[in-house]
């Protein structure tokens, strides 16, 4: 009698990107002959190593069924127009809101990237051909597709997701994915990046019901507490009345999407209620500018027990605020006298306006450079941090005169209490149905977090790894 070979199931997660550092957000999910990914971000950091991975596709083009998206930062969708540009045609799934943010972030990042190497190759500098241009972030959003939060979709044959709030930025989501293979079934979380309670304008992070066999969870913040997000509010009011007193100014490196809005929100109710001077406020940022008017699109996802949010609808203009958009109107702040308050991008200052600002201000003591988000390592954000006695910019060396704040109490991450709480409640939500306890692989953190937040979860009787990049694990 002939017996048929055994056809082995093939249910697995490759860690691409993300794994053990903090950018490049990339993980490939496998389900029989079908491949998933979840996110396509954009490496940052070191300029030779992180142009070398962004340069390198996660896997050939014709073998990517689909991609899921947990929300619109460009360290977590910054190379989906890469993919676009080598020749995808699939869908990529996302929130509504992340689509729109998309439609901006994406052909921002491609005009950026073509504006920084012609900078630089009309200074005679090297520089590196953009990894994609504005047309192939057009064509990306061609192919992606806008859901609700808690409904189920179809992925791919075999696999289906649903979106619940992650509470990160406008859009943001975690993702629940429910695999099927012959007889087998696997249920696997992905985080996305989990935000914080009580951040402003958005809903607090909300666990995914129903437990997983596998989670896939940030780690960013992993071994540390974060001040209070009332506290940090507090805090910013002092910095710019300081700053205003030596007739600085205060520079302020945000990303156009999510920090920016909420530094307008919380400027704008320390205005309200007295506690900062009557300065200018200059948000220096088309892609801020054209951000703020996607959240006024989506007052769905506001969190509406907010005082501000229920009493106007105008969260983001008030008397002080300034949106500049064009070029010259950003090179004539450079130009003014007297304090005031500058906010542009890039969050990490590795691109964009922020840098000229730093070019000419750094080197002057009255000016205060307030960082209010996590810097990588490698980045320039990360050398202003440390307060590096001398900086580079554009090639030049800028001597970093100007004090330096660091908010931790607006980082949109959740810190190593929050994230506890948000994998203990999926924990517990998959007991009170009969499911095991889920494993647990730490991505989009850096070492030393991973390492205290595996020990703190495993004293907590979590089953833990830290994947490195390229990893493979079977579920």
């Amino acid at each position: 009698m002939a017996f048929l070979p055994q056809v082995q199931v093939r249910m697995q997660i490759e860690f691409s990107g993300a794994a053990q550092e903090v950018t490049g957000s990339c993980h490939i999910l496998r389900v029989g002959q079908r491949t998933v990914l979840l996110d396509c971000g954009m490496f940052q950091g070191k300029r030779s190593e992180s142009r070398a991975k962004n340069a390198k596709l996660p896997l050939p083009i014709d073998e990517i069924d689909a991609v899921v998206l947990s929300h619109a930062h460009i360290d977590h969708a910054g190379r989906l127009p890469f993919l676009t540009a080598q020749g995808y045609k699939n869908t990529i799934w996302a929130t509504s809101a992340t689509r729109d943010l998309c439609a901006l972030m994406l052909a921002d990042s491609a005009h950026i990237q073509e504006k920084d190497a012609e900078f630089l190759e009309r200074r005679g500098q090297p520089h590196a051909e953009p990894l994609y241009r504005v047309e192939d972030a057009t064509r990306t959003l061609e192919q992606m597709i806008g859901m609700p939060y808690h409904k189920w979709f179809e992925v791919t044959d075999g696999v289906r997701a649903m979106y619940t709030e992650a509470g990160h930025i406008l859009g943001s989501a975690s993702v629940v994915l429910e695999l099927r293979e012959g007889d087998e079934f696997r249920r696997v979380v992905f985080s996305g990046d989990v935000g914080r309670h009580d951040l402003p304008i958005i809903r607090n992070p909300e666990p995914p019901t129903g437990g997983a066999d596998v989670i896939l969870c940030e780690s960013t913040y992993g071994n540390r507490d974060h001040e209070s997000v009332e506290g940090a509010r507090e805090e910013l009011g002092r910095v710019v009345r300081e700053a205003a007193a030596r007739g600085g100014r205060v520079l302020i490196p945000a990303f156009a999407v999510g920090r920016t809005q909420e530094l307008v929100y919380d400027l704008h109710q320390l205005h309200r209620a007295g506690k900062i001077p009557s300065i200018p406020i200059f948000i220096d940022s088309p892609l801020a500018t054209d951000a703020t008017s996607v959240f006024a699109m989506h007052p769905e996802v506001f969190d509406h027990s907010e005082d501000l949010v229920r009493h106007t609808n105008d969260l983001f203009d008030f008397p002080l605020v300034k949106f500049t958009r064009d070029v010259n109107e950003s090179k004539a702040l450079n130009n003014m006298h007297g304090p005031m308050v500058i906010i542009a991008a890039s969050g990490m200052v590795e691109s964009g306006r922020i840098l000229h600002h730093l070019r000419s201000g750094a080197s002057d003591a009255r000016n205060t450079i307030l960082i209010v988000g996590f810097m990588a390592e490698h980045t320039l954000g990360r050398r202003i941090l440390e307060q590096r006695r001398v900086i580079k910019i554009f090639g030049d060396e800028v001597e970093l005169a100007a004090q330096v704040e660091v908010l931790n109490g607006y980082s949109a991450h959740a810190d190593r209490t929050e994230l506890h709480a948000w994998l203990t409640a999926v924990r517990d939500g998959g007991a009170a149905e009969g499911r095991n306890a889920p494993h647990v692989y730490l991505v989009h953190g850096e070492t030393p977090a991973q390492t205290a937040f595996a020990e703190q979860l495993r004293a907590d009787r979590f089953d833990v790894d830290i994947p490195a990049p390229g990893m493979v694990v079977t579920l």
